[in-house]
């Protein structure tokens, strides 16, 4: 597909992505091949569960 051949949405779309993943390759992730400690899991799990229970 062409740029010419693209709605504003799709364009949109692949610009988002293409500077999504410059950054991604430029910045990196900090937290690569680090774990999460099974306390944090728990507080994340309790927070997600909290909201959830909010919105129903």
């Amino acid at each position: 597909m062409q740029v010419k051949d693209m709605t504003v949405e799709q364009l949109r779309d692949l610009i988002r992505h293409t500077v999504e993943q410059c950054l991604e390759e430029y910045f990196g992730d900090p937290d690569s091949g680090l774990e999460v400690k099974e306390e944090v899991k728990q507080k994340l799990l309790e927070s997600r569960s909290a909201l959830s229970k909010q919105e129903k």
